[in-house]
């Protein structure tokens, strides 16, 4: 079946970040949103490691479980969207969620991992709050 959507446009235009990393982890992708998001243009980011967004203390289990997924060509998050926190170029942290999906070579192993991402920063401390709040107003009775 033949498409006339334009991947390239599609990616560039979308409101969230699409990364593509290859199988060792360096971003091979990188949209405007992701720009947006992170702070890094497509020149610093691509070739990089992921480490460039992710905080230091989530490092070792999020290459723990990257190099499974490379290794058996699956992830157990399916279409599950988690959350977890980034870093921006300038060193704030944000809150992300996100949805991952393998590429898959003819040879059926990992070309490469999907990420896209949405930032969640401000509805992550509304959501904080409000649960104090609750807290608070549970206390009082």
């Amino acid at each position: 079946m033949h498409s006339n959507v334009d991947l390239k446009q599609l990616v560039a235009g979308a409101a969230d970040a699409i990364l593509v990393c290859d199988p060792e982890g360096a971003i091979v992708l990188w949209n405007d949103a992701a720009e947006r998001i992170f702070g890094y243009t497509a020149a610093e980011a691509l070739g990089q490691s992921l480490d460039l967004i992710i905080p230091q203390r989530q490092r070792q289990r999020h290459w723990d479980g990257y190099n499974k997924t490379m290794e058996t060509a699956s992830t157990r998050y399916g279409a599950d969207v988690l959350r977890v926190p980034a870093v921006h170029k300038d060193g704030r942290t944000l809150s992300i969620a996100f949805t991952v999906s393998l590429l898959l070579a003819a040879d059926s192993k990992v070309s490469g991992i999907v990420a896209i991402v949405r930032e969640e920063t401000r509805r992550f401390a509304e959501e904080r709050a409000l649960r104090k709040r609750l807290a608070e107003l549970e206390a009082q009775r």
